[in-house]
């Protein structure tokens, strides 16, 4: 069970550092008024770098938990 909730909070995470994100990306467009600023750049490559990250974080999570039972399940063909 401790697995599944592993699994539950990595999907979480990424949906909710998705949301964030897209939430930022349409303030700074409203700031900006869709004109090229630098500082507007910088905040959507940060946002989008946090969801990188947490989305790295739960391929490895799922790594752990999936591959050994992959490789487990191959062995016994």
């Amino acid at each position: 069970i401790v697995e599944w909730l592993w699994l539950l909070l990595s999907a979480t995470l990424v949906l909710t550092a998705e949301i964030i994100n897209s939430a930022i990306e349409n303030v700074v467009d409203l700031a900006t008024d869709l004109k090229p600023n630098k500082l507007a750049k910088k905040a959507k490559d940060m946002g989008a770098a946090a969801v990188l990250i947490i989305a790295i974080f739960a391929t490895l999570v799922a790594a752990m938990i999936f591959l050994p039972r992959i490789y487990f399940w191959i062995l016994t063909f």
